[in-house]
């Protein structure tokens, strides 16, 4: 039953995917990369929060609740102040001068070479990082939820890669061949479905907790596990509540303000207006989020008594355990969608940056646009191989998927988010400024989280153990004591990248003035109520602080 009801869902948002774009001319530029600047303030939103809301997502920070509990949620109701930030403050900026792409915009302010670096860091981001933990998320929910090893007879690690694999084709095929609009309508169905279905683990979990009443659940929950509600986090868990001020909004300002595969689907909006609405709302809905991808693993924790294989089993074993058979495969369906959607942005990414920032420049400056398109289709399907390659090693992950997700993207979210908003708050820093902070800035990070802060903490336990220091908790604070967390690291990076452009600007300021030129392709009226609606989320996500 669960298995068809997963393959009649997956096909119906196939179809309905196809009727609705079957008349844009994916051929053009415009068509393919940007859905034909159609897309309207739900589409927006729902495609917003698929992109983010993935498996890695969803499993990911499900994992870290498991274990450390509802402080985890910072990740989601701190997007949603990001999200304002980029809605009032930088959409304007960028949709105003009609740009496609995030390196569109550095090459206008700086000039082509810092477009094409940047182009390379987000490409090595998406194969290297982003691409293969989605792959690998997914694949590790449904092998756990459909138990496909005992029902394949293969090991575990032989059923998460037979299921990238799968994945990973099915991925791009809708990426590669539907382009953008094919991937934002088929969004917002599963968008609907995901919060439908994310609600319904929570709401039958509870339930079972409550000896079947909710309110008992919530009660039990609550009396049992004080210790999980508790959002100001010590200096051993993932999110010391120093790091909420530092690094913490610094990546967030990254991924929603910069992130290439968020902002695509903005820059495709028929108006500047449809765009911050979209954004406004994906943003009401991210301050709810944590209802499913927090509180289910608070949930596991006390229905399985913290008792796991790993922590990012939690989601699956949970939902596994308390949806009835036809609703498992509607939600591995919805969750299949929610997969493909992340993975199918990254692609279409993807190639847009290739095809776009990298193709016409170093390969074919004369390439119209059907051979560009065609262009970044080939580099898409070659990423999504590299990442299809990597994803089944991401089980090696020594400090659970989220965690390695954040850390990794650390090396490219500090310089990166440096360049485009002095870019922005500057007109006198050269390009030089921005290509030194874009190499140096990477290496600083990747020289910080991979040399320094390991040997800082082996000498630190090292004298630990000289002192006859074996106590576990002891040890933990040692540890995390050594050297700075990896957030406050990125905090400090960031001053240091944008003080070394300031200098240069400084030093050596550029003579010929950027003068940003306002588009006639969209109306770029921005929506009148932006900052009343962002002021309202804002206030919603301090007094959530306030409660816990």
């Amino acid at each position: 039953m669960g298995i068809l009801s997963f393959i009649g869902f997956t096909l119906l948002v196939a179809i309905y995917a196809w009727w609705k774009t079957r008349s844009t001319d994916e051929k053009s530029a415009d068509g393919y990369y940007l859905g034909g600047r159609s897309l309207g303030a739900i589409t927006i939103a729902g495609s917003l929060l698929l992109t983010n809301l993935s498996a890695e997502q969803i499993v990911g920070l499900n994992g870290q609740a498991f274990t450390e509990g509802i402080l985890v949620m910072a990740w989601e109701t701190l997007a949603a102040i990001a999200m304002i930030i980029t809605a009032v403050w930088l959409l304007p900026k960028y949709m105003k001068v009609g740009i496609t792409t995030i390196p569109e915009f550095i090459e206008k302010r700086f000039d082509e070479n810092t477009k094409a670096i940047l182009s390379v860091l987000f490409l090595i981001a998406f194969s290297i990082v982003l691409l293969p933990t989605i792959l690998y998320s997914g694949s590790l929910a449904f092998s756990t939820m459909f138990d496909l090893p005992s029902l394949l007879g293969l090991s575990k690690s032989a059923s998460i890669s037979l299921c990238v694999w799968s994945i990973g084709l099915i991925g791009v095929v809708y990426a590669i061949f539907g382009g953008l609009k094919a991937v934002a309508v088929s969004d917002l169905i599963n968008a609907i479905g995901l919060l439908i279905g994310g609600l319904l683990i929570p709401y039958f979990g509870l339930k079972l907790i409550g000896d079947g009443n909710m309110m008992n659940g919530i009660n039990t929950l609550w009396t049992e596990n004080q210790d999980k509600f508790n959002v100001t986090g010590g200096v051993t868990s993932s999110i010391p509540v120093g790091t909420i001020f530092t690094g913490m909004m610094i990546a967030q300002m990254y991924y929603w303000g910069t992130n290439q595969s968020i902002l695509q689907r903005v820059f495709g909006a028929k108006s500047l207006k449809e765009g911050q609405k979209g954004m406004m709302l994906a943003a009401f809905v991210k301050f709810l989020i944590p209802i499913i991808v927090v509180l289910p693993g608070i949930i596991a924790w006390n229905v399985f008594n913290g008792e796991l294989d790993s922590a990012d089993q939690a989601y699956p074993e949970l939902v596994r355990k308390v949806l009835p058979p036809a609703l498992l495969g509607f939600f591995a369906a919805v969750l299949f969608g929610a997969v493909l959607s992340s993975f199918n942005s990254l692609l279409n990414s993807s190639a847009t940056l290739f095809g776009f920032d990298l193709y016409k420049k170093f390969f074919k400056p004369d390439a119209n646009e059907l051979q560009t398109v065609k262009a970044g289709k080939l580099f898409g399907l070659i990423v999504a191989l590299i990442s299809m390659s990597i994803a089944p090693f991401i089980a090696n992950a020594p400090e659970g998927l989220f965690s390695y997700i954040q850390q990794a993207l650390g090396s490219l979210s500090v310089p990166i988010l440096a360049v485009v908003i002095i870019g922005i708050l500057t007109k006198t820093v050269p390009a030089i400024g921005a290509k030194i902070v874009l190499i140096a800035g990477v290496l600083m990070y990747l020289i910080s989280l991979l040399i320094l802060g390991p040997y800082f903490t082996n000498e630190a336990l090292a004298e630990a153990s000289i002192n006859g220091i074996t106590d576990t908790s002891q040890l933990a604070v040692i540890k995390a004591e050594a050297y700075p967390h990896f957030l406050h690291i990125m905090g400090i990076l960031f001053v240091i990248n944008v003080a070394i452009m300031l200098v240069v600007g400084a030093l050596k300021p550029k003579k010929d003035i950027y003068t940003p030129v306002t588009t006639e392709v969209i109306d770029t009226t921005p929506w009148k109520y932006a900052l009343i609606t962002g002021g309202i989320i804002t206030a919603l996500v301090v007094s959530t602080y306030l409660i816990f």
